[in-house]
């Protein structure tokens, strides 16, 4: 009887997806390291084998997170978008990237860490490592008509802010016309912030 090859890559990638599943469903709190292990469908010592902290395996959630977000910005970028559209479409990608539960399982992530030293101490280096790598996810999708401009990387920052603003908030929005006129009025400013006159 032949025994059935493990992949560790597998298991590790069940038990990371099923870490940012249960910090959706179930919030940082609720996301147990039993519960992760039953959702992943692993044993305790193949969780403990990859991830032998809980900080571990929440940096090693929010890094998914992080890669997931970087793909799809990617992949929208490679778009050819010029003139007007422009503008709007960097804000779409933006928005869908930095919105919707999966966004927000780092969010629980970054939350927690405000009183959890453990958790701030593996996350903090992370988050800026972040930061700079969504700053040059930026100039692609705003293109050189916007990132070339002296005032767009406050401009950029600043944006990013306000995504992350409502991100948050917006689990308890039931209406959405006021993040569209945020949006609008974001969207009109832009490019003067940047040092553009004209959209």
């Amino acid at each position: 009887m032949s025994m059935r090859r493990i992949d560790p890559e597998a298991v590790r990638r069940r038990v990371v997806e099923a870490t940012v599943g249960c910090l959706v469903e179930h919030g940082y709190a609720g996301t147990t390291t039993q519960r992760v292990q039953v959702q992943a469908g692993v044993s305790r010592g193949a969780l403990l084998h990859h991830f032998p902290s809980k900080p571990a395996m929440f940096l090693a959630a929010v890094q998914h997170v992080g890669e997931q977000q970087d793909v799809a910005i990617r992949a929208a970028a490679e778009r050819r978008v010029s003139g007007s559209d422009r503008l709007e479409f960097a804000f779409d990608v933006l928005h869908d990237a930095m919105s919707g539960p999966f966004y927000l399982a780092g969010y629980e992530l970054w939350m927690a860490a405000r009183t959890d030293d453990d958790l701030r101490s593996v996350l903090t280096p992370y988050e800026r490592k972040v930061g700079q790598n969504l700053r040059e996810l930026g100039v692609l999708i705003f293109g050189p008509e916007f990132s070339t401009q002296p005032g767009f990387p406050t401009a950029f920052d600043a944006l990013v802010q306000v995504f992350r603003g409502l991100a948050l908030t917006g689990v308890l929005r039931e209406n959405l016309d006021r993040e569209n006129e945020l949006m609008a009025a974001w969207r009109s400013v832009f490019p003067a912030m940047c040092g553009l006159t004209q959209p």
